[in-house]
């Protein structure tokens, strides 16, 4: 059961620092003007220009928003991970919360939206779910056994 939880601490680990990065990026575009590269960033399926136009700084400031988002994201999901491998039960669900939702709204929008190329984005949403299941597994396999003591 520990290297379960350990297994799915790694994926988060990878999933948490996937995420800073892509945060960064975006935001670097948007605080530098290039809405357009943070956008083609994102929705790396389209041909990068029909993305190229004047968008709004409204606009920019929504993407920019995103890229905070992934970026606090990853960071809470980074930390979790390393309670997640100790077993605390509070961090599994915390990753599993910040991570799992996260990607759930890519996978709706983004990849049933067909806007994305399988890597990396819809192999991280792989390994969120994968993590979860994992610690998930770990916790009411746990949780029934402690009760049955």
């Amino acid at each position: 059961m520990k290297n379960l939880l350990k297994i799915s601490a790694v994926l988060w680990i990878i999933w948490g620092l996937v995420h800073v990065l892509a945060g960064v990026i975006t935001m670097k575009g948007i605080l530098t003007g290039d809405i357009s590269a943070s956008v083609a960033g994102i929705a790396d399926a389209i041909e990068p220009s029909l993305l190229q136009m004047d968008y709004s700084e409204a606009s920019g400031a929504i993407i920019g928003q995103h890229g905070f988002n992934l970026f606090w994201i990853g960071i809470v999901t980074f930390i979790s991970a390393f309670y997640v491998w100790k077993g605390n039960k509070n961090a599994i669900f915390l990753a599993a919360i910040c991570g799992g939702l996260a990607d759930l709204g890519y996978f709706l929008f983004m990849d049933l939206g067909g806007y994305v190329n399988f890597m990396p984005g819809t192999v991280m949403t792989i390994v969120s779910s994968l993590a979860i299941i994992l610690s998930f597994y770990v916790y009411f396999k746990t949780r029934n056994e402690k009760l049955t003591e």
